[in-house]
């Protein structure tokens, strides 16, 4: 009888994780690039998710359906230490002299994509809701796991994932609207201001 796939993976079958990373590093990408933005940063966590998958191999139960949950809840894990060790990492610097800033044009052109304008009001939204409802609101709704999936990935009830998704979801939609506003404010002033130092120069 042929072994599943989940009982490959917990043997370290190689063939069977070269299968699961074809399978899911795109879902762990791109829910990584929408939690935090930023494309090379998800790559990176995409490579530290599966490394941490075949460290942890042993932990996959031998029955049971898709091993999708499993990836996103180290995804989300891996994330976490990533943002504490970037917290560390910007509190040392902060102790540094300070030294000319060079400008940064990449956020100006992405500021023209109203996708981008969208994606960044709905993270900076998604920072201010408390950890757990963060992270299940990115995996129910911008993973797409349903309720059983995401509790499996976070390791609590159903009956959790589901009230802690209602309340991410109200307070979700009003602070996103308040980032929008406050972000076309800011662009609007900047460019007014642009406008009236060039009407000076000439």
């Amino acid at each position: 009888m042929e072994l599943s796939l989940r009982a490959r993976v917990r043997a370290g079958d190689p063939a069977a994780f070269g299968r699961l990373f074809d399978d899911h590093a795109g879902v762990v990408y791109r829910h990584a690039v929408r939690v935090l933005g930023n494309w090379a940063t998800a790559e990176d966590i995409v490579s530290l998710t599966f490394l941490e998958a075949w460290r942890t191999r042993e932990r996959v139960r031998v029955d049971g359906g898709s091993l999708q949950p499993w990836l996103l809840g180290i995804a989300t894990n891996v994330m976490r230490n990533t943002a504490r060790a970037a917290r560390r990492h910007q509190g040392a610097l902060a102790r540094l002299p300070l030294r000319d800033a060079v400008p940064d044009f990449a956020d100006e052109l992405a500021d023209r994509l109203a996708d981008a304008e969208q994606l960044g009001a709905a993270r900076r939204a998604l920072e201010q809701l408390r950890r757990p409802e963060r992270e299940v609101f990115a995996l129910c709704v911008w993973a797409g796991l349903d309720s059983a999936a995401a509790a499996e990935a976070l390791d609590v009830t159903v009956g959790t994932v589901r009230s802690r998704l209602s309340r991410a979801r109200a307070r979700l939609r009003k602070l996103t609207e308040c980032e929008l506003a406050r972000g076309r404010a800011a662009a609007a002033a900047t460019v007014t201001a642009v406008d009236g130092a060039g009407r000076e120069a000439r």
